[in-house]
This record gives structure tokens, sequence and C-alpha cells, in this order.
């Protein structure tokens, strides 16, 4: 899998951000809605890598040549996500229809006394996961997130709830693992990402669409190494306001002799590679990593 998303520069402006956010929160999401058109064509004219990601992935996922019009639903699936995060982090979820499959099994195995690790990707949008707390007011989420990337969108969808930066726990700061560690002991669930890999990174190659790419193996090992389980986790985009949300259980817990731990991660990984690829294949215009995914940097 190719790094090279993390130093593809934004392609935004704080003018252009604040502008969209003013427009979704006081005009409204239908008014909001109706400029992603120009918007998303103005991506499409003016970005040749994210057209060129973009026909790279749907000729595997529908197994045919990308006409123009399947590049342009794919950006405007992107946009629609994008400006939806608006209505997800300030507090308007109920402008959305999100039906959720499989909570109550995410449930079940929160009551077994430990937390879990939520393991999504790139597909659809994550943080469809921020409504969950609106359907039990004692569950909490906390989110393990890399901000070196994409930091202008990140600072401006916080200012629409400062609660969110609490949810955050940043990757690589000297108490990253003890506060995952509290935050499970507590019963929360653990929020992260697991089909990008960066440079400091142990990863795998595993088949992706009939070609190698690289996955990363922290996401298991971080269970592995605190014997809690991994439930995945997908976000999908339907059009219009609908969204369904999906959780399915990857493992109950990786509770193996030491000398058998490393090959287990590593088929865990290829698997969740698997089903990744199965959900990508049910819904293509959600795939949002626009790199070249199986090439390298």
């Amino acid at each position: 899998m190719s790094r090279a998303w993390f130093s593809q520069q934004e392609r935004s402006n704080s003018f252009l951000l604040h502008t969209i956010i003013w427009i979704a929160r006081h005009l409204g999401r239908p008014v909001a809605r109706g400029l992603l058109h120009p918007i998303t064509l103005y991506f499409v004219a003016s970005s040749p890598v994210t057209r060129k990601a973009s026909r790279q992935f749907l000729a595997r996922a529908l197994d045919r040549k990308p006409r123009l019009r399947d590049v342009y639903r794919h950006h405007h699936s992107f946009a629609s996500v994008i400006l939806d995060r608006i209505y997800l982090l300030g507090g308007q979820e109920k402008l959305l229809d999100i039906q959720m499959h499989g909570y109550q099994m995410a449930l079940d195995q929160l009551a077994k006394g430990k937390g879990a690790i939520l393991l999504g990707s790139h597909l659809g949008s994550f943080e469809a996961l921020r409504v969950l707390g609106t359907l039990d007011e004692h569950f909490s989420l906390k989110v393990l997130m890399l901000e070196q990337h994409n930091q202008m969108i990140t600072q401006l969808l916080n200012l629409l709830n400062p609660e969110v930066a609490d949810t955050v726990i940043r990757i690589g700061q000297p108490d990253t693992l003890l506060k995952v560690k509290e935050s499970l002991e507590q019963q929360e669930l653990i929020g992260m990402l697991g089909d990008r890999v960066v440079d400091n990174d142990k990863n795998l190659s595993c088949d992706f669409f009939g070609q190698p790419a690289e996955f990363p193996l922290g996401p298991l090992q971080l269970a592995a190494a605190l014997k809690v389980p991994v439930i995945l986790f997908y976000g999908l985009y339907q059009g219009g306001n609908r969204y369904d949300v999906h959780f399915e259980l990857l493992t109950g817990g990786i509770d193996v002799p030491r000398d058998q731990r490393l090959q287990t991660i590593q088929e865990l990984t290829c698997e969740y590679a698997r089903q990744l690829e199965f959900k990508a294949r049910l819904a293509p215009m959600n795939w949002f990593n626009f790199y070249d995914y199986w090439g390298d940097a």
C-alpha cells in the first residue's frame, strides 16, 4: 500500500471551509447539498491525482472500465460524507437516517466486563460512530487519531463540538498506550482505522482486490497486548440522508501462546482486509482512499 496519502496536501482553505460550515448550519442541509455539485465538479476537473485513483479503484470494484459519471459519483459521495460530518459532530444527527446493524452484538461484548476496539477504515463515514452516544447515555467512545494529516479540517470540525477534542487519543504520544489501557478498563470503546500505514508501522502484505497491499499490524497487536475484542465497523453512505452502520465481530480476543501470537495477528489482519474488500464491493462509492492504494510512494 502506498504511503502517498501521508504527504498529500489538503486541497482546501480556511475561508472556504468556514463558509461551507456557515451555510450548512444556517441555511440548512438542502442548500448545502446543492452546493456539493459545483464543488464536486471543481475537484473532479482540477485534481488528476484523485481522478486517477478513483478510476483505478472503481475498475477493480466494478469489474469494468469506470465511466466519467462513476468518477463524479465517487467524488460526490465523498463530499456528501464530509458535509454530514458537520451535522454528526454538531449534534444534528437527527437530520440523518442512520440504521444500525449488529449494535446489540457490540453491547454484548462490552457486557463481558471489558472494552473493545472498533476497527474501521476509510470506507464510508467514521464519524457515524458519534451517533452511538445518542443511543445510550452510558456509551463511551474514544478515538485514536493521527492528527498531523488534515489538521485544518480536524480543527474546524472540532470547533463545531469542543467535546470532540476530549474523545481523541493522539497517536505517537508518550502516554498513548496508557490512555488506551485506562479507557478499555473502564469498558469504553476505542475507535481506530486499519487501512493505512505510516512510516513507523509494522505492516503485512495481504491480498486485496487481487493484488498485494500493505496493512498495519498495530491494531491487532494492540488488541492482543490488552486482550480485548475487535469489532469491525462500517458507516456506509447510501445516498440522500441514509447511512447503514454495521458492526461485525472479528475476534472475541486474542488469547494464544506467545509463540503463536504473531501468526494469529497476521491471519486476523488479512481477514480484516478480506472483510474490507467484501464491503467495498458492496458500496464502492464509499471508498475514500484517493491515492494509489497498491503502489509504492
